[in-house]
């Protein structure tokens, strides 16, 4: 029986294909219950209704003491910013939504914070610093602060594929012939200036998991697969030496021949992936129009996260992101360390 007609759950990654029949009938992810600008604005008033939501998504049963994780917690102290207290003896600590994650030592609302990660979370391609301070009424520093923020939030944790899987590379940065002279490298070809990003995708549940990787050699390549696939999972690619090694792993290997236009054969392709390196070179070219070595492979989790949610409810995506604040924390001076503006920044504390 076709999908069309038969409600099919995966027991391996218990993943539900609904019929055609039980979906309505409208543009896009229609199966998804998205949320309005008007209802956004209903949902979230105010800083209060904003924070509220915050605190029930990071904490959907009790209030936990971000130091000691204990749930005694005075709720209401009298405190301009920190409204929790551990009442445990030895801890003590006052604490807020904001403390442990992403927000933390931010002067912004959380009605911003909010409205952040809906606008970051229901943009596809992305959305510039520049939009979001418009958006927002924010600064520009602001925005792309907020922006790295929430990117290091959607950084998620790595998992098994049960498969099929397709394995597949891309490069990413600008033309050698459009860079400034100091700039550009002795060498012609391609991919030569630009940074790699390798990527697995499980056909079977559609999620992607990618990262930036230094070359393109067999260990590295391998690593990647092994790290996200079961062992004896089909595995499909295209002619790249570098995953020769994989039959020898366990892995089942199939392969198609991109120089020679062969790009399926049979169940063997690497159009999902090939789906994915689109949606993230449409945000380069028509969003971020540069996205800069040191913070590339927060780009990539951004793509990465966005596509794996994606067949969720807006409301659980933007749940899901809340969910990850909690444990991360990236401060300004961490975010421009390895950037150009930590050396402007360095000359700033000299004078």
């Amino acid at each position: 029986m076709s999908r069309n007609s038969l409600r099919i759950n995966c027991h391996r990654c218990a993943v539900t294909w609904r019929p055609m029949s039980e979906r309505r009938k409208a543009p896009g992810r229609n199966e998804r219950n998205g949320i309005t600008l008007f209802e956004l604005f209903k949902m979230f008033p105010t800083d209060e209704a904003a924070e509220q939501w915050l605190i029930e998504r990071r904490w959907p049963n009790r209030i936990a003491c971000v130091s000691c994780g204990s749930v005694n917690v005075q709720t209401g102290a009298k405190h301009r910013t920190m409204p929790f207290r551990c009442r445990e003896k030895g801890c003590a600590k006052k604490f807020s939504i904001r403390t442990g994650t992403v927000m933390e030592a931010s002067n912004l609302g959380y009605q911003t914070w909010v409205f952040a990660i809906y606008i970051v979370t229901t943009s596809l391609k992305g959305v510039s610093s520049m939009k979001l301070h418009r958006d927002l009424g924010i600064s520009q520093k602001s925005a792309w602060f907020v922006l790295h923020r929430l990117r290091e939030a959607m950084r998620g944790e790595d998992f098994l594929m049960c498969g099929p899987v397709e394995a597949d590379e891309t490069y990413v940065g600008g033309l050698e012939k459009n860079k400034h002279k100091d700039k550009k490298m002795k060498a012609a070809g391609g991919p030569v200036g630009k940074a790699i990003v390798a990527g697995v995708k499980d056909r079977c549940s559609n999620r992607v998991s990618a990262r930036v990787v230094p070359d393109t050699k067999a260990a590295t390549l391998t690593r990647l697969v092994a790290d996200h696939v079961e062992p004896g999972t089909e595995v499909f690619t295209d002619e790249a030496r570098g995953y020769l090694p994989l039959s020898r792993m366990g892995f089942d290997h199939a392969s198609v021949k991109h120089s020679v236009g062969q790009y399926v054969d049979g169940m063997a392709h690497t159009n999902g992936m090939e789906s994915f390196w689109s949606l993230l070179k449409r945000g380069y070219h028509g969003t971020y129009h540069q996205m800069s070595y040191e913070h590339l492979h927060r780009y990539v989790a951004e793509f990465q996260h966005r596509h794996n949610e994606r067949p969720k409810d807006t409301i659980d995506q933007m749940a899901g992101m809340v969910k990850q604040m909690d444990g991360r924390r990236l401060s300004y001076e961490q975010l421009i360390a390895q950037g150009p503006r930590a050396v402007k920044r360095l000359e700033e504390i000299a004078a």
